[in-house]
């Protein structure tokens, strides 16, 4: 039996890794929990799981939820009340759980950065669908992975299907995963999208976009931010980055490819021009049960894929003019060192400006590419975790600036008069 944390157990990860280690009690004991404001979700989080330590983010809640875990051990004797935290230390000693074997990042953005690092140092193995923690802070990461000799297993679909594609090819039984020692055998990946909520639109009327069309997406069902990147494709340019640290491949070598059916996650090319694919529903639940299990396979009674049924299966190049984002995170990788914190904080931003109606849709790459190109003069490339963090809260201001200086030829408003 595996025993796990789990960050951001109310968000889309979280609830479904729960979900998990429900369906697989002889499997997997959750022992910790961090949450944000969702409190009635964590209580029947803690009351189905009964972990040993929560974390919650708000150290302003901490009362209440003692208060209601308190009323609920009196009515029921044979409860006990968990060992409660709250803020950045607690998120941190939750992470970093002596019990614990594994833990899952799910918490969303860089906040997830700091307890990712917390459970790294205190040598827990880590299944990663928190992307930024290596995006922002790659060049910190890896070395603290080597350093402690935690694992760290992908569990976000696109990178879990690299991940399953080299079991067994020279790079899996060669190089230990983040390493980033790459395989003479291995050519190159390619990463699937559905190309997100706008993929049968035409470019030009992405000017017409509102903030309920592009949190719409046909396949998956998931958070708004994530959504938006989606419909960006910036959440695939992220993933190329992430690609880069976690298989250790020059950008040259990662490539994206559009697939609307969402059936095959990802590729990797070998070197003797063999492809191999990791196929599957679209499911968050099989990449993180993966991530969990990892060097194992565990039966599970889901809904199994029936090709007939799907009956084709279709893939296209991107269109640059109509996914400038890609291109902005691909120039960030090559430019390497605080570049891509700055991409990552830039668009967390943008997006958040525009699910406020803050700017239209055709502006988040056009505020990230303004920000990457104020921080070009700034670039570190050898950055520390003080630099990263310091460059995520920079960034994050030079876009609200941006956003306010600008405000009346890309606001929202102004395109719907």
């Amino acid at each position: 039996m595996k025993a796990i944390s789990v960050l951001g157990s109310t968000g889309s990860i979280g609830t479904q890794t729960l979900e998990i280690a429900q369906e697989c009690p002889k499997d997997f004991k959750v022992v910790a929990l961090t949450a944000g404001k969702n409190l009635d979700l964590l209580i029947e989080q803690i009351k189905q799981h009964q972990p040993e330590v929560v974390a919650i983010a708000d150290k302003d809640d901490l009362a209440e939820l003692h208060q209601r875990l308190k009323n609920l051990a009196n009515q029921n004797k044979s409860k006990q009340i968990p060992h409660l935290v709250a803020g950045s230390e607690g998120l941190n000693t939750a992470a970093s759980w002596n019990t614990a074997d594994l833990v899952v990042t799910g918490i969303v953005g860089c906040a997830g950065l700091l307890p990712t690092l917390a459970a790294i140092r205190a040598g827990k193995d880590i299944a990663l669908a928190n992307k930024e923690t290596l995006i922002a802070a790659g060049p910190v990461v890896l070395p603290e992975l080597k350093l402690s000799g935690s694992r760290l297993f992908p569990a976000d679909s696109e990178h879990s299907a690299i991940f399953q594609c080299l079991q067994g090819t020279p790079w899996a039984e060669n190089a230990r995963l983040s390493t980033g020692i790459p395989t003479p055998g291995l050519r190159n990946i390619q990463l699937t999208a559905s190309g997100g909520a706008f993929r049968d639109w035409p470019a030009e009327k992405l000017k017409n976009a509102t903030v309920k069309d592009a949190t719409s997406h046909p396949n998956w069902s998931m958070g708004k931010k994530i959504t938006v990147d989606s419909a960006t494709l910036m959440n695939k340019g992220l993933e190329v980055i992430e690609a880069h640290y976690l298989f250790g491949l020059d950008y040259e070598h990662i490539e994206i490819v559009i697939h609307p059916q969402s059936i095959i996650h990802s590729m990797i090319e070998l070197a003797d021009s063999s492809v191999l694919a990791q196929m599957g529903w679209p499911d968050m639940k099989l990449p993180i049960l993966y991530a969990m299990s990892w060097p194992h396979r565990i039966e599970t009674p889901w809904k199994r894929l029936n090709l007939p049924t799907i009956g084709q299966l279709t893939f296209s190049n991107p269109d640059k003019s109509k996914y400038p984002c890609l291109e902005l995170a691909y120039d960030a990788g090559k430019a390497s060192g605080t570049m891509p914190a700055v991409l990552n904080a830039a668009n967390e931003e943008a997006v958040a400006q525009f699910l406020e109606e803050k700017i239209h849709f055709i502006n988040i790459p056009k505020v990230i590419e303004s920000t990457c190109e104020v921080h070009k003069k700034d670039l570190m490339s050898n950055p520390q975790l003080n630099d990263v963090i310091e460059v995520d809260n920079w960034a994050r201001r030079e876009v609200r600036s941006f956003v306010k200086r600008n405000s009346h030829s890309i606001a929202l408003s102004t395109f719907r008069k």
